[in-house]
This record gives structure tokens, sequence and C-alpha cells, in this order.
């Protein structure tokens, strides 16, 4: 295995760009190259990439993109690691072992295309950390546990199932994972990424839902599964905002069912 490319995307929010390179250089095993992709208005970023001093695996693309699949899109083309892996501005690794983890586990397991594991959020008030093998048959119940800020992806995947689709506006990732469905996989049992919730799949979440439907129905059709499962997420979000949903999602953690 060549190595890890990293890739941050990222758009006037340079303390979150610092959190997730320090969070890159605090790993053990540093990536091949970490690639900040760069989309901003302001020059903040670009400003502290080029005059700071950056360690030799840092690399950076300063110029405006067309949304965030174009700016995803833009860094696995650049990528030269055999394996990609996309870490958000803001997100950050959850310990400093997580890219040798992986990289053993490729190595051992070269037939394997991509993996998922466990992510930690902020869920109901609670922090809880989430995470479940990937199933092809249950993709209408969206990302909620295969979320993409836990995806290795081998490069040369996206050569057979294409690029993220500027199309879609937030499910990008979704509709990724729907292409991604036949390739090997293999779910690994640790906490990779501890995400940042202000990104626009969390402030925007109704019309992730919305967003995710048509992806789903533009594979298999119209589903009378993903309908009930979208009025079960909806009515979730609603009650999650109040006191009593939070309270019973902190009883429902203390049970260790905050997973299901």
């Amino acid at each position: 295995m060549n190595g890890i490319s990293v890739i941050s995307i990222c758009f006037n929010n340079l303390a979150d760009v610092q959190r997730t390179c320090a969070s890159v250089d605090a790993q053990r095993l540093h990536p091949q190259e970490h690639w900040i992709i760069n989309g901003s208005t302001n020059t903040d970023i670009a400003d502290w990439l080029e005059k700071t001093p950056q360690p030799s695996y840092r690399k950076w693309i300063n110029e405006r993109d067309k949304g965030i699949a174009d700016a995803f899109n833009k860094g696995i083309q650049r990528a030269e690691g055999t394996v990609t892996h996309l870490l958000n501005s803001g997100d950050i690794y959850a310990d400093a072992d997580v890219l040798s983890k992986v990289a053993a586990f490729f190595r051992a397991h070269p037939q394997v295309q991509w993996i998922s594991g466990n992510i930690e959020l902020i869920r109901g008030g609670e922090r809880v950390v989430v995470g479940k093998p990937f199933e092809r048959s249950k993709l209408y119940r969206g990302m909620r546990s295969v979320l993409h800020p836990t995806w290795f992806v081998k490069k040369e995947v996206y050569g057979r199932v294409g690029s993220f689709k500027s199309d879609y506006k937030i499910a990008m990732d979704y509709d990724m994972m729907c292409r991604l469905g036949n390739e090997p996989y293999q779910y690994i049992p640790c906490t990779i990424t501890i995400f940042d919730d202000t990104g626009i799949s969390s402030t925007q979440y109704l019309r992730s839902l919305a967003e995710s439907k048509k992806v789903y129905e533009s594979y298999f059709g119209p589903s009378l599964k993903l309908e009930c499962w979208q009025l079960r997420l909806k009515l979730l979000h609603y009650l999650l905002q109040s006191g009593f949903g939070q309270w019973l999602f902190r009883l429902k953690k203390k049970m260790g069912l905050e997973n299901w």
C-alpha cells in the first residue's frame, strides 16, 4: 500500500481547519499527503497555509469551487495515495492511532475496497458513539449509522463508481454510498472520527432527508420502507428538540441503546 491521502475541504473557517490539521499532525502514522481544498471567499486560510510552517505532507489548493461535491472531487483527483479519507474541516480523529489502525487493516485485507467505523457525535444533546456495518439492503435508512467521515476508500474505486455528483448539495455522500454498495467492504469496530455538527447536513437536517429520498428513489424507485423510515426520522428530529425527548434519549443512552 502506497499510503493514505487525507482530504479536508473548507470554506471561510480557519479555526476549524487548524483543529483538523492539528489532529492529522498528531497521528503516530502520518498520511502520505493531506490535501486542503480551500474554496473560501476570504484569504484567512490561504494566508495561514502559506505563511505558517506546514509538514511536508500537507498540500493545498486555494480556488473557488462549485460546492461540496466539487471540492471532494478536486481532492480525490489530486490524491496520490492508495486509500483516501475525507476528513472535513472541523472533524478530528478520535485518537492518535486511527491512521495506523486503518493502514494495518488494509495491509491485512488487500481485497477490501472500502471500510467504515464508528463516529463520535452529539445526538439529543448527548455525546455518543454510533456506527454499524454497512448493509446494502438497508440503504433506505440513509446514513444514520454509516457516516462518510468514517469511510476510507481506495482511490481506484472512484474510477469504477464515478465522482461525487454536484446535483446534490447535501446528500452527495449518500448518493456515493448507494454506488459503493457492490464494492468489497468491511466494518472495523473502532471510533474513527469526532464529528463537527455545525455542517450543513446537521443544520439543514430536513433538507438533507429530502435529498436522500430523491437519491434513493433515483436508484431503487419508490419504497414504502423508505417513506416509513423517513417519517420516523422526522418525528425523532422534532422529539429530540424537546426537553422530554432529550430526557428519553438520556434514558436510552443509559440502557446502551443509543446506536439503535
